[in-house]
């Protein structure tokens, strides 16, 4: 008996690296996922033609048109029991999920940080990271709740920092495990029934 298709929306808010990391691994693998919507916060960024070229639907939101974050997340909420969205995962999403999101897919939001969890939480992980002069960082993937890159951790992977490394060589490097590591946990959870 084929499994039922799970549907999925990618947040995304620039570059869309991940995203096409995702949706080529997920064909690869002939996963019972669909990306049914990605969800973006900004008009004119590359993640928006990676999706057009994968023939995913699109949703951009500006926040400045709403009066606050919960009238806005409303609004994609919305938007996403439209797609009978089963789980979200956040690629390179940058904004902080809030209660009104929170509520509807709670234990359903995934999301990448480029940094070893706890350590070097937020927006700048990885110069973060590379300017605490460690010898070793990586990619975390974990649980959204309504901290700051606090939910419950799911997998870690370490990324060396060499000693003669310029920051965009330990970006590339990091970017580089993203990529393998995230849709890999994707298909993890799936199997595990967590998806």
């Amino acid at each position: 008996m084929k499994p039922d298709v799970k549907n999925i929306a990618i947040f995304a808010s620039g570059e869309g690296t991940n995203f096409t990391a995702l949706t080529d691994f997920f064909k690869k693998e002939s996963l019972p996922l669909k990306v049914k919507l990605l969800v973006c916060d900004h008009a004119h960024v590359h993640v928006l033609d990676r999706a057009h070229q994968e023939s995913v639907p699109t949703f951009v939101i500006n926040f400045k048109d709403y009066p606050d974050k919960a009238a806005a997340e409303t609004v994609i909420a919305q938007k996403l029991a439209d797609n009978q969205i089963d789980f979200i995962i956040l690629a390179g999403y940058m904004r902080i999920i809030g209660p009104t999101l929170l509520a509807k897919y709670e234990g359903k939001i995934i999301n990448i940080h480029p940094a070893l969890l706890p350590k070097f939480p937020g927006r700048h992980g990885i110069e973060d990271a590379y300017e605490a002069g460690v010898d070793t960082t990586g990619v975390t993937v974990h649980w959204v709740d309504s901290g700051i890159d606090s939910g419950k951790i799911i997998a870690q992977q370490e990324v060396p920092v060499h000693k003669d490394d310029q920051l965009s060589d330990l970006e590339q490097r990091i970017h580089a495990t993203e990529h393998v590591l995230y849709p890999n946990v994707v298909k993890q959870l799936l199997e595990r029934g967590e998806i």
